[in-house]
């Protein structure tokens, strides 16, 4: 059974608890960044046994009356279309889906800031166009040169001074985003700036999931972060600014080190002194607190960097791109004393593709049995091991047949003679259906497709990448798939 490493309850207490004495040291308004994901924080949730998705978002729809959302979101990632990795969603979508998920808990989104706005980025501008159209307030906030490093330049009527004032009507304002590097901080900051020049009292904090400011430098959750974000060049390190005023280590990461002194300079500028001494200190984070069992995170923190490890792999792939975010995460492996076989599906998926000659695929059931699946006519790798992980949940023989012959071969023909399809085998999602159908008048079937919940979480390896059909059918069930970074097929097209 998978262990539990986290304290969901005592975590929610002492968050709700800190952001409560934040808002009262500030009086007025209070920006608070929300880092990491607000909705569906999948990453947390793997790293941290126990900690579920919507955490932040329960936390947060108490209270509700109090709250408005900000969604930033970087300009330059509607032009490269970046897609969430865990959901396979552009980050347009991504917007459009938090939002209608705010509101579902009873929380209002106040409007959408796109940040490093230029004129030249015609996928933004369409963005924009498509969101005003559906009612949504945009903004815009825009590139400043000299950014970090000259303070003066950025706190001035030409940086932080040219961007649009985000009119706001509550005074706890949260400030998310689809992914990294979407520019929450200094959408903050530039509110503080913005709010100051118009008498308005307003103050700034952080709640940050990753790294963990009390876990060491090199502790597995706070590695898992570094591998995490490999594509945007993040580094975790100790916080320079903590250690020389309090004499004690604690961990931050690069981009918030950088930006503490222009966060200093502005509350100087605002205040007349800085509430804070340290990027650590704006933190609001009692993830570190609310551990429960360390050696828990640690175990599934390893296997979260052998997941990226894997992920790297593939896109680099499939992208024809250089090793350079693979090789990253691979010093962070060395530093944790692990190796790719150190996922326990791996060994078994390349073992059964060696018999075999044909792509094969593993998964590990919740109470540690590996299962596999193998290449045939009738099916794929992964079709045949999830039906093989289903039987084997529900208690059934591994040569009871859910799926007859005669049942498969008219999906076949459907596929090869009306739907142009060159591959006979039945993909995860053909199967799920045909065993739903199967259900009806079959016992056996009903009984392993009563299943299916179960395979939520579980981590299955793919000995060739895998199509999109089977890598959305996993990712709706909750589980958790890699693969070795080769094609099944030669074929030059491919479609993603």
């Amino acid at each position: 059974m998978h262990r539990i490493g986290f304290d969901r309850k005592k975590y929610l207490k002492l968050q709700s608890e800190h952001i409560a004495a934040r808002r009262a040291q500030f009086g007025g308004k209070l920006y608070l960044e929300f880092g990491g994901k607000l909705v569906d924080d999948m990453h947390a949730s793997r790293v941290l046994p126990g900690f579920t998705p919507d955490n932040k978002i329960v936390m947060l729809s108490e209270l509700a009356e109090d709250v408005e959302i900000i969604v930033a979101v970087n300009a330059k990632d509607f032009a490269r279309r970046k897609v969430r990795a865990d959901l396979g969603t552009t980050y347009e979508d991504e917007v459009l889906r938090h939002i209608d998920a705010f509101g579902e808990y009873g929380l209002k989104v106040g409007s959408v800031v796109i940040t490093q706005w230029t004129d030249d980025n015609r996928e933004a501008k369409a963005v924009r166009r498509r969101f005003e159209k559906l009612g949504i307030r945009v903004y815009r906030h825009f590139p400043i040169s000299g950014y970090p490093s000259d303070v003066a330049q950025i706190v001035s009527d030409h940086g932080y001074g040219k961007n649009e004032y985000i009119e706001t009507e509550r005074d706890l304002i949260v400030v998310t985003a689809p992914g990294p590097g979407s520019g929450k901080m200094a959408t903050c900051l530039s509110q503080l700036y913005h709010d100051h020049k118009r008498g308005i009292r307003s103050g700034y904090a952080k709640w940050e999931t990753f790294p963990i400011w009390n876990l060491p430098l090199d502790h597995p959750v706070n590695i898992a972060y570094e591998a995490a974000t490999a594509d945007l060049d993040d580094v975790n390190m100790i916080d320079p600014f903590h250690l020389a005023a309090n004499g004690v280590q604690t961990v931050n990461y690069n981009r918030d080190v950088e930006v503490f002194p222009v966060l200093k300079r502005l509350f100087e500028q605002i205040l007349g002194e800085s509430p804070y001494n340290s990027p650590t200190e704006m933190g609001v984070n009692m993830a570190g607190l609310s551990i429960c069992d360390d050696e828990a995170c640690q175990e599934a923190s390893k296997q979260e960097v052998l997941r990226r490890y894997y992920k790297a792999l593939v896109v680099e792939k499939k992208e024809l791109l250089d090793p350079v975010q693979s090789e990253r995460i691979a010093l962070l492996m060395s530093r944790l004393g692990i190796n790719k076989d150190d996922r326990p599906v791996v060994r078994p998926a390349l073992k059964v593709a060696k018999a075999t000659k044909a792509p094969g695929a593993a998964i590990e059931l919740p109470h540690g049995e590996i299962v596999t699946g193998k290449t045939s006519a009738l099916l794929g790798c992964c079709s045949a091991m999830l039906l093989n992980a289903l039987k084997k949940l529900a208690g059934l023989d591994d040569s009871v047949k859910l799926l007859a012959p005669e049942s498969i071969e008219p999906i076949q023909h459907l596929k090869t003679g009306h739907l142009g399809s060159r591959n006979p085998r039945l993909h995860t999602d053909e199967v799920l259906i045909a065993l739903a159908v199967s259900a009806n008048g079959d016992d056996n079937a009903r009984r392993a497709l009563d299943q299916l919940g179960v395979l939520g979480g579980c981590d299955v390896h793919t000995s060739t990448i895998l199509g999109s059909v089977d890598e959305g059918i996993f990712r709706s069930l909750g589980v958790q798939v890699t693969s070795e970074p080769v094609y099944a097929t030669k074929s030059l097209y491919r479609k993603h």
